[in-house]
């Protein structure tokens, strides 16, 4: 369980969230919407702890508050993001690119090759996001699409208890939003691995997640089962603007 209580982030004099209350349930997919710049990414940023509140409070189950040193490195250790600039080292191939979401599991002046056991982990993690054929590719040869998709893979190989997403399939093609939606979902079913992801594409945001939060100027605008998000709703959140332009979010 995730709860967030009256969180308010400010960045300068002004604020990006305000008095965000949440609880986000464990074992859940969680869909985060809302037009640009409502706070939808300082919202995944708070959540990893990238960003610390103004005022109120986020806790976390078996952690507590994330208010000390401690709390955060225990929350980290348990949590995995998914960036939209995807965050990968050029110089390295795809497969060592996910290695690196094992980082904290190897001294990290080691100068011995990665175990044996640890690089079949980032195998598997690129075969469940169709990636394996390139996991030798240097990743400043890998299109945006397959970039966004390491990336992916780098958080799931850790197997965390949380995962984060900002706009993770922004750059992938439709028919692999879907098979990656549909890992996702055996994750979700098979570990009880809790989402919480930005999305653009209504359709996907729909048919992926549980729950829908909408923002709107930083407050919640709209929280409830993806169902209710119906033609209302959307525009409610996305007031004069169209909410699905091209199916995009």
């Amino acid at each position: 369980m995730i709860a967030l209580d009256n969180v308010t982030v400010r960045r300068g004099a002004q604020d990006v969230l305000r008095g965000i209350s949440l609880k986000i349930s464990s074992g859940s997919i969680t869909a985060v919407v809302g037009r640009s710049g409502v706070g939808k990414t300082t919202l995944i940023r708070a959540l990893n702890g990238l960003v610390r509140p103004a005022s109120g409070s986020i806790s976390i189950s078996g952690i507590g508050p994330l208010d000390t040193a401690r709390a955060l490195k225990a929350h980290r250790r348990r949590t995995a993001t998914v960036f939209q600039d995807h965050a990968l080292i050029d110089r390295l191939p795809a497969i060592d690119n996910v290695l690196l979401g094992l980082a904290d599991q190897r001294h990290p002046l080691s100068p011995l090759p990665w175990p044996t056991a640890l690089r079949r982990r980032a195998a598997e993690a690129l075969d469940e996001v169709g990636l394996l054929d390139r996991a030798t590719a240097w990743a400043s040869r890998l299109s945006g699409g397959e970039r966004q998709r390491v990336g992916l893979a780098r958080a799931l190989v850790r197997r965390p208890g949380l995962l984060l997403g900002d706009e993770p399939f922004s750059s992938v093609d439709p028919m692999l939003v879907r098979h990656l939606s549909d890992e996702l979902r055996r994750a979700v079913t098979r570990s009880g691995l809790t989402v919480v992801i930005v999305l653009h594409q209504i359709d996907t945001a729909l048919a992926l997640a549980d729950r829908v939060i909408g923002l709107v100027d930083g407050r919640v605008g709209f929280d409830g089962p993806s169902a209710s998000f119906d033609t209302a709703a959307q525009a409610d959140i996305f007031q004069d603007s169209d909410p699905n332009p091209q199916g995009i979010l």
